[in-house]
């Protein structure tokens, strides 16, 4: 017993030795990951996570990406943004895409909250030393609807609450599953959450991705069909929902290869059985911490060249973000446990469960994939 509970404290104190897709064998692709196999394994790059349970009904919570440690405004970061279907609200969208830079804190959070979250954001960043003088700020703030387990219309977040995830955001391991962004969302029927994953390239760049998933489809798990949740078929689970994937990278790329490797994560995101439909909001954001390409105030300031990659070298980087992002679903998906709730108003109670490890390991041993 003293031996089980060390354990269970270990895993507590070290999310990132928590239950992982790479427990169950599945590992896309030839790339090896970076050493904490998270997207903070790109150098400079934090996460900060708030989750919000209250009384019954109330399971939500906001996640926080900041690219880097110092004033992002001041120092912005070149990125890009990819859309495979808009039914979602990205705050911040326009200017990114018009601009290709972000200069915030990446917030994600539920629908009706983003109000909050990208208030946090601008107290943030107008408290940041050397902004004194700032006069506007294109907070960025992605979303999914969390209202299957969560009471989305109470908006029970504050902007308090938001500024504490920016507050706490570290370096290190990223906790997965229903956590943050991710404590009251659902994908394919079963309980989804915050997920995270990295790849190394050959050349000794690292791409790292973070996904908030909450979308439908047949789930594949490893190039293998998972059956939907007991007591569903598969046309009861919904095919409509969203999914956020923020892709972080060192290479020095431009915002035009930014928008490219942002794309690439939609095939890691198909891979997963993602059904695309009229009703889900597919959302990919892509940046780069290089020092070399960072925007600073000197360099917007004058007639600056800045070092980037070329075309004939992205390669490696989009096969990085793909597998980067199938495999940050998977563990978004096998790290949640199961969420329950009660319907706001009625003694209903609602249940996202989590996948069936055991079920999950004799399916993928039957398909040939060794579990480690």
């Amino acid at each position: 017993m003293r031996l089980l509970l060390l354990s269970l404290a270990l895993i507590t104190a070290h999310p990132a030795a928590a239950i992982r897709a790479r427990h169950f064998g599945i590992a896309p692709g030839p790339m090896p990951t970076g050493p904490l196999n998270a997207i903070t394994d790109v150098p400079g790059v934090a996460v900060g996570q708030f989750t919000l349970d209250r009384g019954d009904t109330i399971r939500t919570g906001v996640t926080a990406i900041l690219p880097h440690a110092g004033n992002i405004f001041a120092e912005k970061v070149p990125a890009g943004i990819f859309v495979a279907n808009g039914f979602g609200k990205l705050m911040g969208l326009s200017q990114v895409r018009e601009l290709g830079e972000i200069e915030t804190p990446i917030m994600l959070t539920n629908t009706l909250n983003v109000p909050e979250a990208a208030a946090a954001i601008i107290e943030h960043t107008l408290s940041q030393p050397g902004n004194e003088g700032v006069r506007s700020v294109n907070a960025v703030v992605g979303e999914t609807n969390d209202g299957g387990l969560n009471d989305i219309r109470a908006r029970a977040l504050s902007i308090a609450d938001a500024r504490r995830a920016i507050a706490e955001a570290r370096p290190g391991p990223v906790q997965e599953g229903a956590v943050g962004a991710g404590r009251g969302t659902i994908a394919f029927g079963y309980k989804g959450g915050i997920g995270t994953s990295s790849r190394r390239t050959p050349e000794g760049f690292t791409v790292g991705v973070l996904v908030q998933s909450n979308y439908g489809g047949r789930l594949i798990l490893a190039g293998v069909p998972i059956p939907p949740p007991p007591g569903k078929t598969a046309a009861r689970v919904s095919a409509d929902g969203s999914i956020m994937i923020v892709v972080a990278t060192d290479a020095p790329l431009s915002d035009r290869n930014l928008t490219r490797l942002a794309a690439r994560a939609m095939a890691g995101l198909a891979r997963t059985g993602s059904a695309f439909s009229n009703g889900s909001g597919d959302y990919a954001i892509a940046f780069s911490t290089a020092d070399s390409v960072r925007r600073t105030a000197a360099r917007r300031a004058a007639s600056t060249a800045y070092p980037e990659l070329g075309n004939e070298a992205t390669t490696p980087l989009f096969i990085a973000a793909a597998d980067a992002t199938e495999e940050a679903i998977a563990n978004s998906l096998l790290a949640a446990e199961t969420v329950t709730s009660r319907e706001p108003g009625t003694d209903e109670t609602r249940r996202a469960v989590a996948l069936d490890r055991a079920l999950i390991r004799r399916l993928l041993a039957a398909a040939g994939q060794p579990a480690q």
